[in-house]
């Protein structure tokens, strides 16, 4: 079966094709791509990703179905490795932000593509572990990291980002008792809140002083002094991140100067400092009105900035960290789902529905997130159908897209969520006992499973029915 480029046509027809990458796919910046940058239309007009008819994947793997396209991820990776290297003439290393989707496939591809990770929790620490990631390129963040989530990074070698007092002094007796001293201490960041506002969804702006998130300003020179003073720890870094999906320059041209004050207050006070994190934070386009820069763009206004910073302190330029994760991996993945039933309510809306959901995308009931779909398998039809599309959870505010522009759709069809990377199998759940989605990364023709498809038996793998509640939930004999 043959695949050829879709065809050009204006986004507002809202016909599928329109979504599809123009021209040079590999030459976007993936951020600003509604379709992987793989996606297609072939000869039956249906959609491909990867060189994999997206139907074909469904009745292969079922549905609904993550679909992952290796070339679109590996393009960000490396967008961002190289802009970095070319913008910035320092050291510099790119970490993925893991939270956006941490599995062993996504960490050993990244981490093949020279990157770092950033984890925020024990379980994503053990992943970027067994996946192969080299703990030297792995920093643990954290608001509330446990005892043994810090063990575990104290014995796997990684930098630990400190984020409150709490942490910092339980941390500190764990690595003297796990023999760290001023000849092989613990590497350690500090993460501040830097003041900075974004224009992003109020639940992902994390640098305004109103955080849950790192220490205060006025707290960092009696942090320094206490650091100064811990030999088991040492602090090589700052950290500061102002937000998610974030399309404005300016604050992180504003960032830079920022963490570079408080850089050299930490040099002053004794540390050996040598690393900043900027964050990440970039967003990417979900509808076509989002305008994101790209990561080239991005990457050259955070090492511009950065530079400047450093020479008004006449400093040396200290390695450089970012930490992106939906702008690496957002816009690499789509969702299948099969259209179930259709319900038709005069004057007022038609829904739709697929067989997942929240379940699956918790972000528009969480964060009334907006989304576009195609129909996979009927790209050469237009979009007459304006429709609610709907999940199949029992809760009201199951909505996966409130307006959706389609073709006719029937029992059957297959749906296709765009932009669908980040934050969706991440946050997904078991709401109403379904089980969590299959995926499959795609490359060259190919589907590899990267994620198993939970089963009946993997929801109960869990639970635990003591002897007393089992005789009594059998029905009692009738006398």
């Amino acid at each position: 079966m043959v695949s050829t480029p879709a065809p050009s046509l204006d986004s507002a027809q809202l016909t599928g094709s329109a979504y599809l990458p123009p021209g040079d796919a590999t030459a976007l910046s993936p951020n600003q791509s509604l379709m992987p940058l793989t996606a297609q239309v072939n000869s039956h007009h249906h959609l491909t990703v990867g060189g994999c008819d997206v139907k074909d994947l469904v009745q292969q793997f079922g549905s609904p179905l993550y679909i992952l396209d290796e070339e679109t991820l590996r393009t960000a990776c490396r967008q961002y490795r190289d802009s970095f290297q070319r913008f910035y003439p320092g050291e510099s290393q790119v970490l993925y932000a893991s939270k956006a989707w941490n599995c062993l496939a996504v960490c050993a591809i990244v981490a093949s593509e020279g990157l770092g990770l950033d984890v925020v929790s024990g379980g994503e620490l053990y992943t970027a572990i067994q996946a192969g990631v080299d703990p030297q390129k792995i920093y643990l963040h954290g608001n509330n990291k446990s005892a043994s989530e810090l063990q575990l990074a104290l014995d796997v070698g990684c930098t630990i980002v400190v984020d409150n007092w709490f942490e910092l002094e339980t941390l500190a007796q764990l690595a003297t008792a796990a023999g760290k001293t001023p000849q092989q201490p613990q590497r350690v960041m500090v993460r501040f809140t830097p003041g900075i506002e974004c224009h992003t969804h109020e639940y992902i702006r994390t640098g305004h002083l109103d955080s849950k998130f790192g220490f205060d300003p006025d707290q960092l020179a009696p942090l320094f002094q206490r650091l100064s003073q811990t030999p088991s720890l040492t602090c090589i870094g700052l950290h500061a991140h102002i937000g998610s999906q974030i399309f404005e320059l300016k604050p992180h041209e504003d960032l830079a100067g920022v963490v570079i004050k408080a850089f050299v207050e930490a040099q002053a006070a004794g540390l050996p400092m040598a690393e900043v994190n900027i964050g990440g934070g970039l967003g990417i386009r979900y509808t076509e009105s989002d305008d994101p820069p790209s990561i080239e763009t991005w990457s050259e206004t955070v090492g511009t900035a950065l530079v400047k910073a450093c020479t008004a302190a006449q400093i040396p330029m200290p390695k450089l960290l970012c930490e992106p994760g939906r702008s690496l991996i957002g816009s690499a993945c789509v969702t299948a789902y099969t259209v179930g039933s259709r319900k038709e309510v005069p004057g007022l809306r038609t829904y739709l529905t697929v067989d997942g959901g929240m379940s699956d995308n918790p972000r528009p009931i969480t964060y009334q997130s907006v989304y576009r779909a195609v129909v996979a398998n009927r790209l050469d039809q237009p979009c007459t159908d304006v429709v609610t599309l709907a999940g199949k959870h029992c809760e009201s505010g199951d909505v996966v897209i409130k307006e959706a522009h389609l073709p006719p759709a029937e029992p059957g069809d297959i749906v296709v969520v765009m932009a669908t990377g980040a934050y969706n199998y991440s946050m997904a759940s078991n709401y109403n006992r379904l089980s969590r989605p299959g995926a499959v990364v795609v490359q060259g023709g190919e589907a590899s499973l990267i994620l198993q498809r939970e089963t009946y038996a993997d929801l109960l793998r869990q639970d635990c029915l003591p002897e007393r509640l089992a005789i009594a939930a059998n029905p009692v004999p009738a006398s």
